[in-house]
């Protein structure tokens, strides 16, 4: 059973990214606030669930929380400022677009940059953890399959409807055969041939 909060007694903001080991497309972040009494069982990591009830879930969460918002940063941002700062800044605009402003931010992971002068707390498997993350995490995760999924119909031989842009090998084969589209992380391995760099930290 998940935590409601990691602080009591305040407006607390968990927040959450998803899309960070991918080879194309942005990386999403989402912040939620949760009304006090809130509770859900099927609530979780959006990576322990279906995609059935992910789906399921956004649709409550987006109903029952006091605020939810969702941050983009694409591709070309990613490869100018690197992905550990990519995630970060996701979850600073999705924190800018909340209608209630926190008091506490706690955050899936063990980095953060300071956001403005809300204290905040990082927790390594906090989508496991705490409600509010875990909600971040299937709005993050959610938000970006829909992205992906209508990328995927401009340019199908890459199956970013089935792989999200994760580096399976048949993505690797497609970059191979057909090349980068300008939806790529060039600053990534795309090809898989040299030691990866790339990933700060991973989903």
């Amino acid at each position: 059973m998940l935590e409601n909060f990691y602080h009591s007694g305040v407006i607390e903001a968990g927040c959450d990214e998803a899309g960070r080991g991918c080879l194309a497309g942005p990386v999403y972040a989402a912040a939620v606030i949760l009304p006090p009494d809130f509770r859900n069982d099927l609530l979780n990591d959006s990576k322990q669930l279906t995609e059935r009830h992910r789906y399921q879930l956004r649709e409550i969460i987006q109903r029952e929380a006091v605020a939810w918002a969702v941050g983009v940063v694409d591709n070309h941002e990613i490869d100018s400022i690197n992905i550990l700062r990519a995630s970060i800044l996701a979850m600073h605009r999705a924190l800018d677009q909340l209608r209630v402003r926190p008091q506490e931010i706690i955050v899936d992971g063990n980095r953060f940059y300071p956001y403005h002068d809300v204290p905040h707390t990082t927790i390594v498997k906090g989508d496991a953890k705490y409600m509010s993350i875990a909600a971040a995490s299937i709005l993050a995760k959610t938000y970006r399959d829909d992205c992906m999924a209508g990328l995927h119909r401009e340019f199908p031989m890459y199956q970013w409807d089935c792989n999200k842009g994760y580096p399976t090998k048949a993505h690797r084969e497609a970059i191979r055969l057909h090349g980068a589209t300008d939806y790529h992380r060039t600053s990534f391995n795309l090809l898989g041939t040299s030691p990866q760099l790339e990933f700060d930290f991973q989903d």
